[in-house]
């Protein structure tokens, strides 16, 4: 029977860790952690490259580009799962964008003309794959009673990563380190992260491969996955609804804040309206990841534990709609502040685990295929449909962002309907689960 280490009682502050848990938990937050320093050491990157290859204008378009390009990248993931197991995966998908870094070095060195507006692209379909592979492998390595007390541990590493981040990127700029130069430390977090990863996956001496770390059989792809099953079709429909309900709502935030920069600037607050924005997005970032870290250490967990599924996809739309129906009454600008950072601290702590958890009771070809499809293409469709009704509304229909606001509280309602259809098809057995191994593929941190 396996004793309790120091590392498991730590983390017992935080969720129901039991005895031989905990490294293997902290191994998986670490190596997400890795990854999402990375991916915000490359976003930040992207930014004086699209602006200043690309313009403004260019960044418009960027979601539906790399939609187009995911109809291709789905596939060869999928082909890719055929032919190599967990293992494979990682050193593929991780080689694969390693090797784009230095080509990408190598462009930025020689001067190629748009090399940002391809970087813009390429960074995009990074973040949405590597991230979907490493839950993927994490929905592969728990089983569903498992994974519900552990994945709002492991989430802590996306929480706590973008932040860090965020400050590296920001402090290698203040440095003068060159963009190429960056995109090197990424290259080196993210090995970190396949190394981490690798280790994790490893199985025990005179352990024999894992069923596991075979090639999944069957021919279906993640688009066929999706299309053939109920219960994925509501989980893409949650997806895009989400997206259009936050971009909608960032629109909301945005032109409140334009407005109150040009009556700071009028009373003589601030000298410009750069100024108070820069100031405003600084402060309201900030505390938007310090939220969403105190409800991913001491509230994500307990919630699971007390409501399950259905209490955490709920939780965010509920939220939503008082956010949203409190703008539409006419809420101050500085309600508005709060209000848009108790969403967006719920959405990247709650509700991120929440979508985590989704695929602990599908088939491991849905959990690869499937969740590569869900988390990539399906998502920028999300992001492009909900950038045409921000543009419907505004410039067709002339909505003032309170109008917007109750818009988006009606589809906060739906959002929370939606939520529970969701929740309803994950607790129900599914004919996919037979397919499933009957014991979880054992991690190990040696």
């Amino acid at each position: 029977m396996a004793t309790r280490t120091t590392v498991d009682n730590a983390l017992r502050l935080f969720s129901d860790v039991r005895a031989g848990e905990g490294l293997r938990a902290l191994g998986m937050l670490t190596s997400l952690l890795f990854l999402m320093v990375a991916y915000y050491v490359l976003k930040t990157v992207r930014e004086p490259l699209i602006l200043g290859s690309g313009g403004a204008e260019v960044k418009s378009y960027a979601a539906g580009l790399q939609a187009l390009l995911l109809i291709g990248f789905v596939p060869a993931y999928s082909w890719l799962t055929r032919r190599v197991g967990r293992r494979g995966l990682v050193i593929g998908l991780v080689g694969f964008f390693f090797v784009n870094l230095q080509l990408f070095y190598v462009a930025l060195r020689l001067g190629w003309r748009f090399v940002g507006v391809a970087f813009f692209v390429w960074v995009g379909i990074f973040s949405l794959s590597v991230i979907a592979q490493f839950w993927s492998l994490a929905n592969d390595s728990y089983s569903r009673e498992a994974g519900e007390r552990l994945f709002p541990i492991i989430a802590f590493g996306a929480t706590l990563g973008s932040p860090v981040g965020a400050r590296i990127a920001e402090a290698l700029f203040d440095h003068g380190i060159a963009p190429q130069a960056m995109m090197q430390i990424a290259a080196a977090l993210l090995i970190a992260h396949g190394a981490i990863t690798l280790r994790l996956l490893s199985p025990e001496r005179g352990a024999g491969r894992p069923a596991a770390d075979r090639p999944l059989a069957g021919g279906s792809g993640g688009f066929h996955l999706i299309a053939r099953s109920p219960y994925l079709r509501l989980v893409a429909v949650l997806l895009v609804l989400l997206n259009v309900v936050n971009t909608v709502g960032e629109y909301v935030l945005s032109k409140n804040v334009v407005d109150a920069a040009a009556a700071a600037v009028a009373h003589g607050q601030v000298a410009s309206k750069a100024e108070f924005i820069g100031s405003f997005y600084g402060g309201f970032f900030f505390w938007v990841n310090v939220s969403a870290a105190l409800l991913q250490a001491l509230v994500v967990s307990r919630l699971i534990k007390h409501a399950g599924v259905r209490g955490v996809l709920a939780f965010l739309p509920i939220v939503a709609f008082g956010a949203y129906a409190t703008m539409a009454a006419g809420a101050s600008f500085a309600v508005i502040r709060w209000l848009k950072t108790a969403e967006n601290a719920t959405d990247y702590s709650v509700m991120n685990t929440g979508r985590a958890m989704l695929w602990l009771p599908t088939s491991r070809a849905e959990k690869y295929r499937a969740k590569q499809a869900m988390d990539t293409f399906v998502v920028r469709v999300g992001d492009v449909l909900a950038t045409a009704v921000v543009v419907g509304a505004t410039s067709l229909l002339h909505f003032r962002p309170s109008a917007l606001a109750a818009v988006n509280a009606v589809a906060s309602i739906v959002w929370v309907l939606l939520a529970l259809a969701v929740a309803r098809a994950n607790g129900a057995p599914r004919e996919s689960e037979a397919e499933a191994p009957s014991a979880p593929a054992q991690l190990r941190v040696a």
